[in-house]
């Protein structure tokens, strides 16, 4: 098992870490890692492993069996030993990208409260997919941007906080998305929180990486609303 580091802090860059085991298709498995695997959406991150002289480019980070999470390198390369010790380095750039627009995601969820069926995040663009009966015209467009935008600059705190699987269970309203159900099997599952107190705006389970207050997302467009079927809309944003 990986003890992933980015879920109590997603701003560390770098860290030291050992390798436990390699997988055949060539993956490299650490005892703890920075390196958010692909999941929910949200791209897995790359950057560097460094082991001496060498440095290995990490191209993407998946999930593996019994709790691992898989580097795999962008290129066949000399893996290191097991046991050995290496440099984690992300790159940051990429990462903090996903941070912030999958916080502004959890941001277009509010301001569009109907239920998700699907979604993706790049670095610097995202989209929800909604159940959602009529599309936006212009006007509602605007009306919707302005008030993602509103969020964003109130500077809301993101925090978290975990459950039980039975807490969820008792509380089902919490999930908003219909294709992706929070992961389970360890008995508790994580809340992401925006806002505090009477000021809060959003509370669902997520285990992706966010930003601490919503003022680092920056201003927002609403790239595109596109039909995908009777009722299914996929709105798209943007950094501006």
């Amino acid at each position: 098992m990986t003890e992933p580091l980015f879920m109590t802090d997603p701003y560390r860059k770098s860290a030291t870490a050992r390798v436990i085991a390699l997988t055949e298709e060539g993956g490299i498995v650490l005892d703890r890692t920075i390196f958010y695997p692909r999941s929910g959406g949200q791209p897995g991150d790359s950057g560097t492993l460094d082991l001496g002289d060498q440095r290995i480019a990490i191209a993407t980070a998946v999930k593996g069996e019994g709790g691992a999470i898989v580097l795999v390198p962008a290129e066949a390369v000399t893996l290191p030993p097991l046991g050995a010790e290496v440099e984690q380095r992300l790159d940051w750039e990429r990462r903090y990208g996903h941070m912030r627009i999958h916080t502004a995601l959890h941001l277009l969820s509010v301001v569009l409260p109907f239920p998700v069926t699907g979604g993706a995040i790049a670095h610097d663009k995202g989209r929800l997919d909604f159940d959602m009966p009529e599309m936006p015209d212009a006007d509602e467009r605007a009306i919707l941007e302005g008030r993602l935008n509103a969020l964003v600059t109130r500077d809301l705190a993101v925090s978290e906080e975990w459950i039980t699987e039975a807490e969820l269970d008792a509380q089902p309203g919490l999930v908003k998305t219909m294709s992706v159900q929070p992961p389970r099997g360890t008995g508790r599952i994580r809340l992401v929180r925006i806002g505090d107190g009477a000021g809060q705006v959003d509370l669902q389970p997520c285990g992706g990486t966010h930003v601490a207050r919503t003022a680092e997302i920056g201003k927002l467009t609403i790239a595109k609303i596109e039909k995908k079927g009777r009722q299914n809309r996929r709105v798209a944003i943007e950094f501006a």
